[in-house]
C-alpha cells in the first residue's frame, strides 16, 4: 500500500510544480491565451484533488503503526493544495505591470485592489460553505450511527424476548414433566400398598387354615 502512496506523491509532486510555473504565468497574459492557460490549470487542479483522494483511500488501508507518518505527510499536501488553489484565484484576477497599464490605465491599482478584496471575501464565504458541508456530514454520519445503533437495539431486544419464550416453554415443560412423574410415583406407591394388603390377607387365609386343620384333630 506505501508504494502506490508514493507513486501518488511522485505524481502530486510533477502536478503541482507545473501548476505553479502556470499560475505565475498567468498575471502576464491578457485576452485568449491568458484563458486557455487559465482552463488548462483548472484542469489540472482537478487532477491533483483526484490524487488526494486516492492518497486518502491508500492511509485508511495502510497498518495502524506505520498510518500516522502518512496522514501527516497527506495533511501536507492539502495544505500545499490549498495554497495553490489560492493563488490560482489570485492569479487569474492579476496582471503584471505592464498588462495592467495597457488594460486599465493609471486606475488599475485602484480597480486591482477592488478586486483582490472581492476575492478575499469569496474566500471567505468558500470556508464558511466548506465548513457548513463538513458539519452536514458530521450530522449525517451520527444519525447513520445512531439509526444502526437502534437497530442493532431492537435485534438484541428480540433475541432477548425469544429466549424469554424459550423459557417459558422449557418452564412449562418440565411442569408437565414434574406431574407426570409424580403420578407414575403415586401409582406405584398404590401399587406396592395393593400388593402389601393381598400378601396380608393371603398369609392370613394360610394361618387360619392351619388352625382351623389343627384343632379339627
Amino acid at each position: 500500500m506505501s508504494s502506490d502512496f508514493e507513486t501518488y506523491e511522485q505524481d502530486f509532486g510533477t502536478l503541482t510544480a507545473e501548476i505553479t510555473n502556470k499560475v505565475g504565468r498567468i498575471p502576464k497574459l491578457s485576452g485568449e491565451e491568458k484563458t486557455q492557460l487559465v482552463v488548462n490549470v483548472d484542469k489540472q487542479l482537478e487532477e491533483v484533488r483526484e490524487l488526494l483522494e486516492q492518497m486518502d483511500l491508500e492511509v485508511r488501508e495502510i497498518p495502524a503503526q506505520s498510518r500516522a507518518m502518512y496522514s501527516t505527510r497527506l495533511r501536507s499536501y492539502k495544505q500545499e493544495m490549498d495554497k495553490l488553489e489560492k493563488d490560482f484565484k489570485r492569479s487569474r484576477i492579476a496582471y503584471s505591470d505592464e498588462v495592467r497599464t495597457d488594460l486599465l490605465g493609471e486606475d488599475g491599482a485602484s480597480s486591482e485592489s477592488q478586486r483582490a478584496h472581492l476575492l478575499d471575501n469569496t474566500e471567505m464565504l468558500e470556508r464558511s460553505s466548506r465548513r457548513l458541508a463538513a458539519g452536514y456530514q458530521i450530522a449525517v454520519e451520527t444519525e447513520q450511527v445512531g439509526q444502526e445503533i437502534l437497530s442493532n437495539l431492537n435485534s438484541d431486544r428480540e433475541k432477548i424476548q425469544r429466549s424469554r419464550d424459550r423459557l417459558r416453554e422449557t418452564d412449562a415443560n418440565l411442569g408437565k414433566s414434574s406431574r407426570i412423574l409424580t403420578a407414575m410415583l403415586r401409582r406405584i406407591i398404590q401399587n406396592r400398598i395393593l400388593i402389601f394388603i393381598l400378601g396380608a390377607i393371603f398369609l392370613l387365609v394360610i394361618v387360619l387354615a392351619i388352625f382351623f386343620k389343627m384343632r379339627s384333630r
